[in-house]
């Protein structure tokens, strides 16, 4: 690990040099490029440069407790009492840095959130998740856009998908796929019985063009009219989009705009988010059959997590993490449970480094 921690270091040195040089600042593209490459360094080197200073002053507090005086050689045991955990952390921080980024974490998400089993229940919960994530991504600053949605009788959501954009916007929320189930007494429920619900989320990144390429004879594009809330063009002029993929059959509809155009642009940015998962689900699966485990599979048919109200408890199943904040958690402070569970997903992945 520390032989490529030194060749990082080198690299980092070599980039700072260039960014001064004359040559690269006149040339706007080339500066880009070596600017990008030295920001991706930055945290790591500057970890590793933290570590090599704490090792550095535990290694003058090991030479300290051979002196003559009892005073110096208690101050170096103190010393040397808070500089090894410290290390030892760098160290792990370091570790973590190390790992393969994903390629995918600093897109936008397309965020589809469909009630599960329990009937209206479940479409209230998902109106109520929804709203956690937005709450969530206004206080990243992040801007989100949705793209369809169907209400239920109770004003509560059959199914939303969204666009979150935003920096790392995928890398805090790829995490967040699957089951999420909830248990609470429904405001319908007459005897005060706790009933559980279900709702899936899924977090798709936003796929580009160069990501994935669509034929257009393999793109069924059908017109209709917009239906629900909105103004005099609902259900009046033919602005609804519906794309279907024939390959796959993947249908994606969007009736947010009252322009065809703007619904068709937005509906084939979330069919090319599906497509990618797709691609990548099958690229996960030979994995997992090569390691005899899936790795990152986002299945859906697992329950990941547990909201329960009578308690004020939310549980994260994978991680093992249980926070009694559930008020706070669905008014949008999500971030304690999101550290919580990529710290997980991190210590999975340095195993599986490990072993490998």
């Amino acid at each position: 690990m520390f032989d490529k921690l030194q060749q990082l270091e080198t690299q980092y040195d070599a980039l700072t040099a260039q960014l001064a040089s004359p040559e690269v600042t006149s040339d706007s593209a080339r500066y880009q490029k070596t600017a990008r490459a030295h920001a991706e360094l930055d945290e790591i080197v500057t970890e590793y440069r933290h570590f090599q200073r704490i090792r550095e002053q535990a290694a003058q507090a090991r030479l300290m407790l051979h002196e003559p005086d009892p005073e110096l050689r208690k101050m170096a045991a103190d010393e040397l009492a808070a500089l090894e955990p410290e290390a030892a952390a760098s160290e792990e921080r370091l570790r973590q840095l190390l790992l393969p980024k994903d390629p995918n974490d600093d897109k936008n998400v397309v965020l589809e959130i469909r009630a599960g089993t329990g009937g209206d229940e479940a479409s209230l919960f998902a109106a109520e998740m929804f709203r956690m994530y937005t709450r969530y991504a206004e206080q990243q600053r992040w801007r989100i856009e949705v793209l369809s949605a169907s209400e239920s009788g109770v004003h509560g959501l059959k199914e939303v998908v969204a666009i979150i954009e935003g920096k790392g916007a995928y890398s805090r929320l790829k995490y967040e796929s699957g089951t999420h189930r909830v248990q609470r007494v429904p405001a319908t429920e007459q005897q005060g019985r706790v009933h559980t619900s279900a709702v899936t989320v899924a977090v798709l990144p936003e796929a580009e063009e160069v990501d994935i390429q669509i034929d257009a004879k393999d793109v069924r594009v059908d017109t209709f009219c917009s239906s629900g809330p909105g103004g005099q063009s609902v259900n009046t002029t033919y602005s609804a989009v519906r794309l279907t993929h024939l390959p796959t059959g993947v249908i994606v509809s969007c009736q947010d705009e009252k322009s065809q155009i703007k619904n068709r642009a937005k509906a084939m940015r979330v069919l090319r988010s599906r497509l990618l998962e797709m691609e990548q689900e099958k690229q996960h699966q030979a994995i997992a059959a090569e390691r005899k485990q899936q790795v990152g599979s986002g299945d859906r048919s697992e329950k990941i997590r547990t909201y329960n109200f009578p308690q004020n408890r939310v549980t994260d199943h994978r991680a093992g993490v249980t926070m009694h904040q559930l008020s706070e958690t669905m008014d949008g402070k999500l971030e304690p449970l999101l550290q919580a569970v990529s710290a997980h997903f991190q210590a999975e992945r340095l195993k599986q480094e490990t072993a490998a």
